[in-house]
């Protein structure tokens, strides 16, 4: 092999390449492990002859080097020239999601009562035995303290039943005038079916003030199931019993599908029922320090699920916690 020759051959190879990728082919073909230089390196047994071929193998590593970075800046003109890039033009766009229809609902309740002058409490979903029943006048033998209807940690600490207890809280921590709403998670031992889940979501209102009336409970009722279901929503009330309130109503909304004429939603009565309320008794007021001589309140609450499957015609509750998006997409 004439290392001259090669030389002189291998140059105008690399010379001649017009791409990177003819330039990586002729590299293999004179550089390579079985290229007919590097074979002769490996034959080598003289030192001139060795110096020699070496010579040639670091001269045409330098030309493939040299010859490989102007191809790269000729591509790079030709593409900083010819792909110029529109930054104008619109991007990509990726699906977004959006919030749960529950927390819709939820921000809609705390907009209502935000605009009436009310705060927001955030109240323990692990909460003592005192605030979940005995400072809410439950009795001891109460169905409700059964271990069979309450989630108990302990003796003394249970998932709270209801949201209830945020408003002995904040009753505990503020005097009078107190308006406030408390929302989040509760939990009973309920078997899950179309309407009964063992969590759900509670709205708990709480009005204490000099002269509060069972009228000022009821319009207050009529402005949040107007702003949840329509302008021309009324509200009756029907004597219950609740430990913690005297008089004890549960509340009724006139239907907003059918407007009282009567329907499946509604039964054919014309009425919706939605939740519980009624004037707080004075013993709740004797454990938060409140002399009820001088203050009364109102107190309701009212699961959210509810109104999402009244107001949207859901069947079953625990489709709204599937996570079915052919669901959620609607909303």
């Amino acid at each position: 092999m004439d290392p001259k020759s090669l030389e002189n051959e291998a140059q105008s190879a690399i010379a001649a390449a017009t791409t990177l990728e003819e330039l990586d082919a002729v590299r293999v073909r004179y550089l390579g492990r079985k290229s007919d230089l590097k074979r002769a390196l490996r034959e080598v047994r003289d030192r001139e002859s060795g110096m020699t071929l070496n010579a040639v193998r670091e001269r045409l590593e330098t030309a493939v080097a040299a010859r490989d970075d102007r191809l790269r800046r000729t591509e790079l003109d030709r593409a900083l020239h010819e792909e110029q890039l529109d930054i104008t033009l619109p991007g990509d766009s990726f699906p977004r999601g959006h919030l749960h229809l529950i927390t819709q609902i939820r921000r809609e309740v705390e907009a209502v009562f935000l605009g009436l002058g009310y705060q927001i409490y955030d109240g323990r979903e692990v909460e003592d035995v005192y605030h979940n029943f005995e400072a809410l006048n439950t009795p001891p033998g109460h169905p409700s303290r059964s271990p069979r209807d309450t989630f108990y940690l302990n003796a003394d600490a249970v998932l709270r039943t209801h949201t209830s207890p945020g408003q002995i809280r904040f009753m505990e921590a503020h005097q009078p005038p107190v308006y406030m709403i408390s929302l989040g998670r509760c939990y009973r031992r309920d078997t899950p079916d179309a309407t009964h889940s063992p969590v759900f979501l509670q709205v708990e209102g709480l009005a204490v003030d000099k002269g509060i009336t069972l009228a000022d409970l009821k319009g207050t009722l009529r402005r949040l199931a107007r702003e949840l279901f329509g302008a021309e929503r009324d509200v009756r009330v029907r004597t219950s019993y609740f430990p913690f309130t005297e008089p004890s109503i549960e509340f009724d909304v006139s239907c907003f599908l059918c407007d009282g004429e009567g329907c499946p939603v509604c039964k054919y009565s014309g009425w919706i029922e939605m939740g519980g309320a009624g004037v707080v008794d004075p013993a709740v007021f004797e454990h938060v320090g409140y002399d009820p001589e001088e203050v009364s309140g109102f107190a309701f609450g009212l699961g959210l699920e509810r109104i999402a499957m009244l107001r949207h015609g859901l069947p079953d509750i625990r489709d709204l916690w599937q996570n079915d998006l052919r669901l959620l997409r609607q909303f």
